[in-house]
């Protein structure tokens, strides 16, 4: 029984992955490809464990987002230290431009802490905290595109693009009085707690 309740499991993940798959404005990617592969092989063992496929879900929902992160690139726009006028939250309104920009950092952090799933971190028993290093892209529309997630549990990587991808529009940053697309980046040490530093790259991440 307990068997068959787990490849029925199966079953629904492999469907649910392929229709979030579909939204895509491409055809299905080598990537879902291969999930979608190895989840059937897991199916066809009859043996997958909660967090078998919890990290499963967790790489569909990192791929199947049409969202830019499968175009990730920096060539088009500025590193946010380097802009005139950084991008403006809500609630950072008509304030100096120093003050904007420790408003932006503030809201930024502020966010991504209070929507982040700490169950996510915990269940992972770390001895002690940890590290990863997030960078995306508001562009000159105010919008949140072209995330990327450096290596990290696969469970924390979708848990910070699905933060991430709920961050709300803001009034694009501008530089010599025309609005710009802006790289951002942050740190987020994760455990049983989670704390999120917006942090100034001296150059392009790769």
């Amino acid at each position: 029984m307990k068997i068959l309740i787990l490849i029925f499991g199966s079953l629904l993940f492999a469907s649910s992955c392929k229709e979030e798959s579909n939204s895509l404005k491409n055809t299905e990617s080598d990537l879902i490809t291969k999930i979608n592969a190895v989840q059937q092989q897991v199916m066809a063992q009859g043996n997958m464990t909660e967090k078998e496929e919890q990290a499963l879900l967790s790489l569909c929902s990192i791929v199947s987002h049409d969202d830019g992160l499968a175009t990730y690139t920096t060539a088009n726009s500025m590193i946010l230290k380097d802009v005139e006028n950084t991008p403006v939250y809500n609630g950072c309104e008509e304030l100096l431009i120093e003050e904007t920009r420790e408003c932006f950092n503030n809201k930024v952090s502020t966010f991504i802490m209070r929507e982040f799933n700490l169950s996510v971190s915990k269940d992972l028993n770390l001895s002690e905290p940890k590290l990863v290093e997030a960078f995306f892209i508001i562009n000159e529309n105010g919008n949140l595109t072209g995330m990327k997630v450096r290596d990290s549990e696969v469970t924390v990587q979708a848990e910070i693009l699905r933060v991430l991808r709920k961050m709300p529009v803001m009034k694009p940053a501008t530089h010599n009085g025309e609005s710009i697309s802006v790289l951002c980046s942050i740190i987020v040490k994760y455990g049983n707690n989670v704390e999120v530093d917006v942090v100034y790259i001296p150059e392009r991440p790769d």
